[in-house]
């Protein structure tokens, strides 16, 4: 797997931060229920979450091991690369409110956070770092287009390792919005919904998913050496 994809899915998670902070921001703000800021908090909520990211990674990476072994590597993978592009432009217009195309994947998600959901009640209010992580492995399952967007590119890794790696490299991308969202809560979510940042960050993820799609048709040579 090239280290460019981890440094691609590292980036993707930076620039989705509007998107988290925008969606999430106020699910961060809330966990505490009115308990002080504490960054060992806001920290075990979102290391539970990245756990998740992780676990939900490997398990995208086995199944796409598991595909490629069964149909041969090369047209499998190659399906696999148009589909997690396709994503990546899909998610680069989703943030700039080109289309509500990702809103369909969020759905579908809906159906396993039904049953998660009544679990984090257990754990709030977050009082102590024991009760934050559990909420955050709960957590890291939300629905959400732009965690489906980086899966389908741990899916194309073929690898167990690989996979949990990349949605590592993603997580850690999101972190520093959703921990500021934690922090700052309203004042960040204000700024990540301007239209001007989410163009902006709608714009490099949509260049991300172009620029993969042309590597996978055999093209960036091409337009690299005609540039």
């Amino acid at each position: 797997m090239p280290e460019s994809s981890y440094l691609a899915l590292l980036l993707i998670g930076l620039l989705g931060g509007t998107h988290c902070v925008g969606m999430c921001g106020g699910i961060v703000g809330a966990l505490s229920m009115g308990a002080p800021a504490s960054i060992a908090l806001h920290l075990a909520y979102n290391s539970g979450r990245i756990v998740s990211y992780a676990t939900a990674g490997a398990m995208a990476g086995a199944l796409g091991e598991a595909g490629m072994a069964l149909s041969g590597q090369w047209p499998v993978r190659t399906v696999l690369y148009l589909l997690a592009n396709a994503m990546l432009i899909a998610l680069g217009l989703y943030l700039m409110g080109v289309t509500r195309a990702l809103a369909f994947s969020e759905r579908c998600g809906q159906k396993l956070w039904r049953h998660l959901q009544p679990l984090s009640r257990r754990y709030l209010p977050a009082r102590t770092v024991a009760q934050a992580f559990p909420l955050g492995l709960l957590w890291g399952w939300l629905p959400c287009g732009l965690v489906y967007s980086a899966l389908a590119t741990a899916l194309t890794s073929g690898s167990t390792v690989h996979g949990a790696g990349l949605m590592l490299a993603f997580g850690v991308g999101t972190l520093p919005n959703l921990l500021l969202a934690g922090l700052l809560a309203a004042r960040l979510q204000a700024y990540a919904m301007k239209p001007g940042v989410r163009l902006a960050c709608g714009l490099l993820i949509l260049g991300f998913g172009i620029w993969g799609l042309l590597g996978v048709l055999g093209l960036a040579p091409q337009v690299l050496r005609s540039g």
